[in-house]
């Protein structure tokens, strides 16, 4: 009896036990206590807003979120915005629509159906205004970078000044958690750069772990509905295995009886 009990908690360890993976570059990111990992883990509705005020204050401008809608901000699960107040966020942006009755383009107030609005129309464009480099999309940037929403969340605070000996080019800049410690983007973030609407005080670290938050949430908006199926199926789990066991041993003692 003592070694099934020793079978259930090993199965139900590994079941929980996160996977790492190894990378070739051994870096040690900055960490932080984020509220949706682990089993029972869930969004902090507060960070998801002061998230997307921070992607629209700030990175909005280069770096598109192109399989988001204004809709999906009001959605349980997510940064929960009431209603009315998604369909102020969309009628805020104009959205390009058309053609009318005459065959031309036209804008509009966007409404809670339509994406997130692009910050350009095409990919040379994107490039023209960024020195040759394509801002990537963040719609899924989290699970797209190894490391995840530590290395975003560390990326944001690892601008500083190139060590003695490093050379760089003209529009590049160092960053020590970026691979090979350079990259095109300028540091956004500043303490203060933004009013946060809910009073928080906006350092570089909390709008770098808010805006990392909100990022986590595109890329993964259901991620409390799996966790919550991922729980059930475990307890679902771990009953199955003791009624088969207990049924396995009523049958085995028959068996032997009867020999």
């Amino acid at each position: 009896m003592k070694s099934f009990y020793r079978i259930i908690l090993l199965v139900f360890l590994i079941i929980i036990t996160p996977i790492h993976s190894n990378s070739a570059e051994k870096v040690e990111y900055l960490k932080t206590d984020w509220s949706f990992k682990g089993l029972f883990g869930k969004f902090d509705r507060s960070s998801l807003q002061r998230g997307y005020q921070v992607y629209t204050e700030v990175c909005s401008s280069c770096h598109s979120m192109k399989y988001l809608s204004y809709r999906n901000l009001a959605e349980k699960g997510g940064p929960e915005f009431s209603l009315e107040q998604a369909k102020a966020i969309a009628a805020s942006f104009e959205v390009k629509d058309g053609p009318n009755a005459d065959g031309e383009m036209f804008t509009r107030p966007g409404r809670l159906s339509d994406k997130f609005v692009m910050p350009y129309d095409n990919v040379k464009a994107a490039q023209a205004a960024n020195g040759g480099a394509y801002p990537p999309d963040m719609s899924v940037l989290v699970k797209a970078r190894g490391g995840g929403v530590d290395y975003i969340y560390s990326l944001l605070q690892g601008y500083e000044d190139p060590p003695t000996g490093v050379t760089l080019d003209d529009g590049v800049y160092y960053n020590k958690y970026m691979y090979g410690n350079k990259i095109k983007m300028a540091n956004q973030l500043s303490d203060g750069l933004i009013e946060y609407s809910d009073g928080t005080n906006a350092t570089v670290e909390q709008m770098s772990k808010d805006v990392t938050t909100f990022l986590m949430w595109a890329a993964e908006p259901h991620l409390e509905a799996r966790h919550r199926m991922g729980f059930k199926a475990i307890i679902y789990l771990i009953i199955l295995t003791i009624l088969v066991y207990f049924s396995m041993k009523k049958i085995w003692s028959r068996i032997k009886t009867e020999v």
